[in-house]
C-alpha cells in the first residue's frame, strides 16, 4: 500500500449545508472517524496512526467537523453543535454514496456518534466510542463536581492556543507526560491558529450554546438502537470519568466495554496498535468482511 499521509488522503467536498474537509484511506467497508473538541482537532490529527493501521481492511475516512480544521464554519449559538455534527456526517456519507457505515467517534465525536445513531439509526451499523461522555442530565457518581480538570486546560487553550497552553492540556489529557513532546504541542498550535474563527465561535457555546436533544430522549433513543457497539475508555482518564462508558454499555443492549489501563482521553493516540486491533476485532466478529490490501 502507498504510504499514507495526510496530504495524499487529504479530501474537500461541498454537502447541502457546509464544505468539509476529510481524509481516506483504504476499500472496503466504510470507517468514518470523528474528533473530539479540543482546540486545533482534525481528523488527520485525532486519528492518523489508526488511519495508516485500518486502511488496509477498511475504507476509513477521518472527517473535519464544521467548526474545525479545513471545514466550514459554525456557529454553536445558532445550531446545537451535536446535531450539527451527526448531520455533517449524515451528509458527507450522502456525497460519497455511503447508506450505512460504522461510526467512531473520541470524546465529544464520541457524543456525536450518539447523537447519529440518535437522529439517522438506519444509517449506522456499527458504533465504537472511546473516551466520550453520555449526556444524561445526571450528575456522576464517582468523581468531583465542577469542570475537570482536562476540560479546564482546553477551554483555556482555545482563548490562548500557546505551545505552552496545549502542554498544560496534553499533559491532563493524556496519561503519559512524555504525549506533551514539544513537537505535539507546537503542531496543535500551529493548527489551532490557521482559522481563528474557529476558536471564538467555540468558545461563544459557553454558556450559550444552542439547546440540543433533551437528554432523556436521547437516552430513549439509544436505549432503541439496535447495535452493535463497541464503548471503550482510558481507566486514567481526566476529562470524561470512566464512569459514562459504564453508563452507556447500560443503555446500548448490543454492546461491550473495553477499559485500558494506564491510558487517558486519547486511547486511539496512547494505544493505537491495540484500539485498531479491537475495532478489526469488533468488525470482523460482527459482519464485516475486511478488504485485503494490494501488496505494498
Amino acid at each position: 500500500m502507498a504510504s499514507i499521509t495526510e496530504e495524499s488522503t487529504a479530501r474537500d467536498v461541498r454537502t447541502r449545508k457546509w464544505k468539509l474537509h476529510y481524509n481516506e484511506a483504504g476499500s472496503g467497508y466504510p470507517v468514518i472517524m470523528i474528533h473530539g473538541s479540543g482546540p486545533g482537532a482534525t481528523g488527520w490529527n485525532n486519528f492518523a496512526p489508526n488511519i495508516q493501521g485500518l486502511a488496509g481492511k477498511y475504507r476509513v475516512i477521518a472527517i473535519d467537523l464544521p467548526g474545525w480544521g479545513g471545514s466550514d464554519e459554525m456557529d454553536p449559538t445558532i445550531e446545537n453543535r451535536n446535531l450539527a455534527n451527526a448531520e455533517a456526517v449524515k451528509l458527507l456519507m450522502d456525497e460519497l454514496g455511503l447508506a450505512k457505515a460504522c461510526l467512531v467517534g473520541n470524546s465529544a465525536g464520541g457524543v456525536d456518534t450518539l447523537h447519529f445513531a440518535a437522529s439517522y439509526p438506519d444509517r449506522l451499523s456499527h458504533m465504537v466510542t472511546t473516551g466520550s461522555p453520555v449526556p444524561t442530565g445526571a450528575p456522576n457518581m464517582f468523581t468531583p463536581a465542577g469542570p475537570p480538570e482536562a476540560v479546564r486546560h482546553l477551554r483555556a487553550t482555545y482563548a490562548d492556543p500557546t505551545p505552552e497552553n496545549f502542554r498544560k492540556m496534553t499533559t491532563a489529557m493524556a496519561f503519559s507526560p512524555d504525549f506533551a513532546s514539544d513537537a505535539f504541542c507546537a503542531e496543535r498550535s500551529v493548527s489551532a491558529r490557521r482559522n481563528p474563527t474557529h476558536l471564538t465561535n467555540f468558545l461563544k457555546g459557553f454558556p450559550h450554546g444552542k439547546a440540543g436533544m433533551p437528554p432523556a430522549e436521547l437516552i430513549a433513543r439509544l436505549s432503541a438502537f439496535k447495535g452493535p457497539a463497541l464503548v471503550m475508555h482510558g481507566r486514567d482518564d481526566r476529562a470524561v470519568s470512566m464512569e459514562n462508558t459504564l453508563r452507556l454499555v447500560g443503555v446500548i443492549s448490543d454492546s461491550s466495554a473495553h477499559i485500558f489501563n494506564r491510558c487517558g482521553h486519547w486511547s486511539q493516540l496512547e494505544h493505537p496498535a491495540w484500539f485498531n486491533g479491537l475495532v478489526d476485532a469488533f468488525l470482523q466478529s460482527r459482519g464485516v468482511t475486511p478488504a485485503i490490501a494490494a501488496p505494498a
